[in-house]
């Protein structure tokens, strides 16, 4: 199986070429679809260490501003997430359009990112976990990252088998990760969080003790909530992959997570984002749970640009990663082109199986 570096080095040559071959201009008309959803983690200063296996979350405030920067040079108009419907019912409006959303409510959008976002003057969006919020439930996929930085060697027993790695250097530790982490996600997420649970424990700390660290409290969200910029959105209650549970775990995390917002808040959560949010998390029976429970819009992280016929799939809209392994202008060149895409997706430009 291909390693994640490998994976990006594939993923940075390619934006490369798209550049040098002037494809991010000339294949744009017909790749770039009507507009696009930024996704978004976070957004931080901070030096990147040698093992940083969550890297892709997080970008630079000076990168969050390259990228706004090259959204205006490109002609697209920054928008807030309500509007969406309107514009894809419209597809001869004009110029294209961009959304900006940001994923589980951490403190560094507003510490580092939002005053990037003020200087620009456009709107945003952010999905609020209710249970992080609450200063509780597990971030795993940073447990999981802290707790093989601790150890040197990792213990862990993974269905019917285990795993014994070392993970002395940087390049052991990275490839613990990578083994852990995909054998997990192919089962259960309880067994998954019990799993990393054990390997907090075993690296000296107790889980689900991130939230407080990383994420934004009710009162921070209601000072939050008062800027007309921004939109807040529900990101379920504790963050699972909402297609690995049955009918009537993934509908009260849907339904507890934006009532809990409502009730702290107040006002009205008209948009929804689906946790992990491909194929393995969320489909066709939670974009019709979405639906039926009201929200005007749902968005996954299955890749892609926005298209006319996505007026008919609001509730299952494509969004493209801002990538923090992939932080220059080619990159960015690429992923507003949609290029990249028409490859990705096969030419569909609906993927909501």
């Amino acid at each position: 199986m291909i390693s994640s570096r490998a994976k990006h080095r594939v993923f940075a040559s390619g934006f490369r070429a798209i550049q040098a071959l002037g494809a991010d201009r000339w294949l744009a008309p017909a790749a770039r679809g009507l507009g696009v959803i930024l996704t978004f983690h976070h957004v931080s200063p901070d030096p990147v260490p040698d093992f940083a296996p969550n890297r892709l979350l997080s970008i630079t405030p000076d990168f969050l501003d390259q990228t706004l920067r090259e959204l205006d040079a490109r002609g697209f108009d920054i928008i807030g997430l309500d509007a969406v419907p309107e514009r894809l019912a419209a597809p001869d409006y004009g110029p294209p359009f961009a959304v900006l959303t940001f994923d589980d409510g951490y403190r560094d959008n507003v510490e580092h990112a939002r005053p990037v976002l003020q200087r620009h003057g456009v709107p945003w969006t952010l999905f609020v976990t209710s249970g992080f919020a609450d200063q509780g439930g597990r971030l795993w996929w940073i447990e999981l990252e802290r707790a093989i930085a601790r150890l040197d060697r990792v213990r862990i027993s993974i269905g019917t088998g285990s795993l014994d790695l070392p993970t002395r250097s940087p390049q052991e530790k990275a490839l613990a990760f990578e083994a852990i982490y995909r054998d997990l996600r192919r089962g259960t997420e309880a067994d998954l969080l019990d799993r990393i649970a054990a390997l907090c424990r075993q690296a000296g700390f107790a889980p689900g003790t991130v939230a407080s660290e990383l994420c934004l409290s009710w009162t921070e969200l209601r000072d939050l909530a008062r800027d007309p910029a921004v939109t807040i959105g529900a990101h379920t209650v504790s963050h699972p992959m909402l297609a690995k549970h049955d009918a009537a775990i993934a509908v009260r995390e849907i339904a507890e997570g934006r009532a809990r917002i409502e009730a702290e808040l107040g006002g009205t959560v008209r948009h929804l984002s689906y946790p992990v949010g491909d194929p393995t998390s969320a489909g066709p029976r939670e974009f019709t749970l979405a639906q039926e429970h009201g929200f005007a819009t749902a968005v996954t992280t299955r890749p892609g640009h926005l298209f006319a016929e996505h007026a008919g799939h609001l509730h299952a809209l494509p969004r493209v990663s801002i990538n923090g392994c992939h932080q220059s202008r080619a990159a960015l060149a690429g992923l507003l082109s949609g290029v990249p895409f028409l490859a990705w997706n096969r030419g569909r430009r609906i993927n909501v199986a």
